[in-house]
């Protein structure tokens, strides 16, 4: 979500300048299509100067796509969510799903029809000559478009716990509630209404609030912990150390377990 302006604090976005932070209005329709292409455009430009990208997750998805090149839908056309919803709605869950067996047999097999949002959203893929189940996922693989070194940040869970209620509080001393009316009184698309805290900074008192943003980044932390997990040649390094300390010894990783870049040819 940090690849939007205007929700600086709510979003944590860094200090210091970053590729691919707030560039995006509130009201634009976010795709990881997108994204990839241009977190690869960044990684070949700092490649091309002879500097070694640092890509920093954030989203597993978005992570991953920055990283490789994933069998990713292209944006959806305009209207096509919707006329999916308004199919399913129109024909019922059974006749909706029958309705997408014939377009995408393979995303069909994959989801119930129940699942609304699911069968909604293979509706749209199809529609746009995508698939909810692709032939060849790379999401789950070693694959990347570089040489690569993954490291994830271990936190024990109650240091994480703390982190987050401690940042949470942190927000609103800084005007998070003001950030977070100013957002939704502009406007924001589909993808950037689902910035976590967005409608709870900007409608329940201050303490509801705390105590609803910092349960649900906790859930969506545990969502991440096990996503981590799941990424194919991951280094786990200690992450409840001061800043310098866990840098130094990501810096001294390639040098001990793989290079960063291939070799140059003579």
């Amino acid at each position: 979500m940090q690849v939007y302006r205007g929700l600086p604090i709510l979003t944590n976005q860094p200090s210091t300048p970053t590729r691919l932070v707030g560039v995006w209005e509130l009201d634009h329709e976010a795709s990881v299509a997108e994204y990839a292409a241009l977190a690869h455009e960044a990684v070949n430009d700092i490649l091309a100067r002879d500097r070694t990208p640092i890509v920093v997750g954030g989203t597993g998805l978005y992570f991953r796509a920055a990283l490789a090149d994933l069998d990713v839908p292209p944006p959806p056309r305009s209207g096509a969510r919707a006329r999916g919803g308004e199919l399913y709605d129109r024909l019922g869950a059974e006749a909706a799903h029958a309705a997408l067996a014939e377009r995408d047999a393979a995303a069909a097999a994959a989801v119930h029809p129940n699942d609304r949002r699911r069968v909604v959203r293979a509706l749209e893929l199809a529609e746009a000559g995508a698939s909810l189940r692709p032939e060849h996922d790379r999401l789950w693989t070693a694959e990347t478009r570089r040489p690569t070194l993954v490291v994830g940040l271990d936190v024990p869970r109650d240091e994480l716990n703390r982190r987050i209620e401690s940042r949470t509080r942190a927000m609103f001393r800084h005007g998070v509630a003001d950030e977070a009316r100013a957002a939704l009184d502009r406007g924001v698309s589909s993808t950037a209404a689902k910035v976590i805290g967005l409608n709870e900074a900007a409608d329940l008192p201050e303490q509801e609030a705390i105590a609803a943003i910092a349960l649900r980044t906790r859930q969506y932390a545990a969502y991440q912990r096990k996503w981590m997990r799941r990424i194919p040649g991951l280094v786990s390094v200690r992450g409840d150390r001061p800043p310098r300390e866990t840098a130094l010894e990501v810096l001294d990783l390639p040098g001990r377990r793989q290079p960063l870049s291939a070799p140059r040819a003579r």
